[in-house]
């Protein structure tokens, strides 16, 4: 069997056995049952994700996958695709949001190739793991073949590994690719399914006439690629992007090692929904962290049913709203482990 074989092959519903005995400490802590709220509701999850009522102390890192995609070549973003290598030396050099709220949140920060269409230099936090030099212009072809796409999907999934091998408990998604909410839209609209109206919006800010443009590519390339819409690993060929493929990656194999992860925003969410799509227990270990003002992003979560943790009105990308939700998430599992319980603290409880 191939890595991606044996990795959706290990991924199991969590095991909800555990729950009483995680809800008979949450309600020990010293405090009224329920009263800390949506946080003891993250504490439960994240327990059940690791598997244990006595999980470890969070440690967390964001992987931030980076590539190219030729359907810039449609004038689908207000940025040219030199900006993809340019924003990945800023994360390198530190410069870039999701740097400085990793730092505020403690998380470590990961770069990772999988198609910049650009080389990149050396360097401690850039995982150098190039499938290709961008993706192909899906709007008149393939975004990639078969091949390509899994060896995408492994990368991530060889990331997940190697975070979890050194420690990690936490994973967080982030991504850096000009042109990627195109593709993003595209793989939405095949694979929630939805109208792909309502989830194709302006990305980097670009104007009505570029908006047009970006409809236009979408519906040409849902049009093209119909036949390999309905099978989340040939969609994603078809109209995905190499950094959406590392992505979704990286949601498989955290998933398989029993670790949650923080999905990031639309880009993410997109990579997430193969990751769910094609092995649906995956569900049970991911955290949406928060909701982008980029369109399409709420009918996500309308068609999910699913409640994102924060609604800042963020869409830059990066991995940053998986940094603030993973303050968050840190915050209800410190409180799980780390508060007084009534027992513990000799404090009378409730009468």
């Amino acid at each position: 069997m191939t890595l991606l074989e044996d990795t959706l092959a290990a991924i199991r519903p969590v095991d909800m056995s555990l729950e009483p005995s995680i809800r008979a400490h949450l309600d020990d802590l010293c405090k009224p049952p329920g009263s800390l709220g949506k946080l003891e509701e993250l504490a439960m999850r994240y327990c059940l994700a690791v598997g244990s009522a006595s999980p470890k102390p969070v440690a967390c890192r964001i992987c931030v996958f980076a590539g190219d995609h030729g359907v810039t070549a449609e004038g689908v973003s207000a940025y040219p695709s030199a900006v993809t290598p340019q924003m990945v030396q800023n994360m390198l050099q530190g410069g870039a949001a999701i740097n400085v709220l990793s730092r505020h949140v403690g998380a470590q920060v990961s770069i990772v190739d999988v198609g910049v269409a650009a080389e990149l230099p050396a360097h401690p936090q850039l995982g150098r793991f190039k499938v290709r030099a961008g993706t192909g212009n899906i709007a008149r072809e393939p975004a990639m073949t078969m091949a390509d796409a899994c060896k995408a999907l492994e990368i991530g999934i060889e990331q997940a590994g190697a975070a979890i091998d050194s420690g990690i408990t936490l994973l967080g998604t982030g991504d850096m690719g000009i042109g990627n909410t195109t593709p993003s839209a595209a793989l939405l609209a095949a694979l929630l399914p939805i109208a792909p109206r309502r989830v194709i919006g302006r990305g980097t800010g670009i104007d009505d006439q570029g908006l047009e443009r970006k409809r236009e590519a979408v519906m040409r390339a849902l049009s093209l690629h119909e036949a390999q819409l309905a099978d989340p690993l040939r969609c994603l060929s078809a109209v995905g992007g190499l950094e959406i493929a590392g992505i979704a990656g990286l949601v498989l194999g955290a998933a398989a090692r029993q670790v949650p992860v923080v999905v990031d925003g639309f880009i993410s969410t997109a990579a997430a929904l193969v990751a769910m799509r094609m092995r649906p227990p995956v569900e049970d270990y991911l955290f949406f962290s928060h909701c982008s003002a980029e369109a399409g992003h709420s009918a996500f979560f309308e068609k999910l049913g699913k409640s994102p943790l924060l609604d800042l009105r963020m869409r830059l990308g990066e991995g940053t709203g998986a940094a603030l939700a993973i303050s968050i998430i840190g915050a209800a599992v410190r409180v799980y482990l780390e508060m007084a319980t009534f027992s513990s603290a000799g404090v009378s409880g409730r009468v």
